[in-house]
């Protein structure tokens, strides 16, 4: 499990996070939904301490995974971001074969069997539902792949470490419908064995796809509830404002 406790967090002086706290059940797609600017990727990247890579961020309250306070000075950093893989708002492959993306993360994790490396390639790609696209091509540059190819590779190159986390910035915003419909598709089929947390413009696609949605509204947490309350019946004014696009 996901949770936040009085989560404030600054940019310097800037307020970019208030009093947040939520809780994100295993093994669900939870989304993320507001503004430009309104704290939700931000937000996001806090289970992964990507954050901390901001010389004047500070941070007070907390957040856990499992229980355990990921920001307490004893964590590995390291060790926490193979528990949380991210996939980014556009596809970015590295510049190495389509099997050596993919197997990146074992090899940079001390890996050397090659047996093990190739057996994990090929389940983390069938996860991803690249495998029959790309399994004749595997010494192929990761580039010579369409846009939407790519992300299911980011995606395969994420789940190759094991993670129990997803963490998705937009992760179609990129894409054309098609190719965002197989990753809303492939969404649905990897909360069976991940919990994913994903950030979208796109209303329609949390819609579709999550469980539970948040709306965010200038570093607040407006409203959390069940997905189909939040579009159909939600309780604030302003979360009803922005669903019927009076706003944002």
């Amino acid at each position: 499990m996901l949770e936040t406790k009085n989560i404030d967090f600054y940019y310097g002086s800037f307020h970019a996070l208030k009093n947040i706290a939520m809780k994100i059940e295993d093994h669900t797609v939870t989304a993320f939904i507001g503004p430009s600017g309104c704290g939700k990727s931000t937000f996001l990247r806090l289970f992964n301490r990507m954050n901390d890579l901001i010389p004047s961020m500070r941070l007070t309250g907390e957040c856990l995974i499992d229980g355990e306070d990921i920001y307490h000075k004893s964590v590995d950093v390291a060790k926490l971001r193979k528990r949380v893989g991210m996939v980014f708002q556009k596809p970015n492959p590295f510049p190495k074969t389509i099997f050596e993306n993919v197997a990146y993360g074992l090899r940079v994790d001390g890996v050397n069997d090659g047996r093990f490396i190739a057996r994990r390639v090929e389940e983390s790609l069938q996860s991803a539902a690249l495998w029959e696209e790309v399994k004749d091509k595997l010494k192929k540059s990761a580039f010579e792949l369409s846009g939407g190819q790519q992300q299911r590779l980011c995606i395969a190159r994420a789940l190759a470490i094991a993670p129990s986390i997803i963490l998705m910035d937009e992760p179609a915003s990129a894409l054309d419908p098609i190719s965002t419909s197989k990753i809303e598709d492939l969404i649905h089929i990897l909360k069976k064995d991940y919990t994913i947390v994903i950030v979208t413009h796109n209303m329609q696609q949390a819609a579709r796809v999550s469980d539970k949605t948040g709306f965010f509204m200038l570093g607040e947490l407006i409203e959390y509830d069940d997905t189909k309350k939040i579009f159909m019946n939600p309780e604030k004014e302003e979360t009803q404002n922005y669903i019927t696009g009076r706003f944002g």
